[in-house]
């Protein structure tokens, strides 16, 4: 599914070169549930937005699902990037003047979706994570787990083959967390592949790979590692 080959990161001023990520090699298998931790400054979000090509790598190669987005125009990339991949953030990012339908209709919209079409797919969105009959709601009308439930469904009705999640449950309390967390398993359950970005070690060990990061390299962790990590 997705295939990263000594990939560096460099950005650049006139007076500092930071290396985001250095020699980063990682395979993702279509189906896998792959859980990415690390410390702040480790290159977690540099290699996110790389996956979810938001941006450009300096060296190396990366292929998704057999393509190789290496030297792609920004059109070719956003254009595959609509076609592949589904976004969930922590912040949620959902439109407070839009109810729930209308917020899931804005990336079909994007995408030229005939009306019919979206309409089928908003709906089975939200009734598949659970919210099928608060299509009219509004986002403040709803708790932080159902508005992530929203930005989930939202990701869905794209029908990415690679979902990507940055701290998905950051911004809710345990018994949601757990409750997000359990929607994404089903999800992945169903051949959906997700890399999720998390400082939650107990979330982590529920994915079925636990990738560590340390200043812009990956380390993969077995699962008999995380008492160790938990007690550094």
């Amino acid at each position: 599914m997705l295939t990263m080959k000594s990939l560096k990161k460099i950005y650049r001023t006139a007076l500092v070169e930071t290396h985001a990520l250095r020699d980063f090699s990682l395979t993702v298998n279509s189906g896998e549930f792959v859980a990415v931790t690390g410390p702040s400054g480790s290159g977690k979000t540099t290699f996110l937005n790389i996956a979810g090509l938001l941006e450009e790598h300096t060296e190396g190669q990366y292929t998704l699902d057999g393509i190789n987005v290496s030297g792609m125009s920004d059109d070719q990339r956003s254009s595959l990037r609509n076609q592949k991949i589904g976004f969930i953030f922590q912040s949620f990012n959902l439109i407070a003047d839009l109810d729930l339908y209308d917020n899931v209709d804005v990336p079909l919209r994007y995408r030229g979706m005939p009306k019919a079409e979206r309409k089928q797919r908003i709906e089975q969105a939200l009734t598949r994570v659970g919210l099928g009959s608060r299509l009219h709601h509004y986002p403040a009308e709803l708790s932080g787990g159902q508005q992530q439930r929203v930005a989930i469904a939202r990701a869905l009705a794209g029908s990415p083959k690679l979902l990507l999640a940055d701290e998905p449950t950051g911004n809710l309390d345990t018994v949601m967390a757990r409750g997000v967390m359990e929607l994404l398993e089903e999800i992945n359950g169903q051949g959906t592949t997700i890399i999720m970005v998390t400082h939650d070690l107990e979330l982590a060990r529920r994915a079925g790979r636990h990738v560590h990061m340390v200043d812009g390299q990956v380390v993969d962790i077995a699962e008999t590692d995380f008492s160790s990590l938990r007690a550094a």
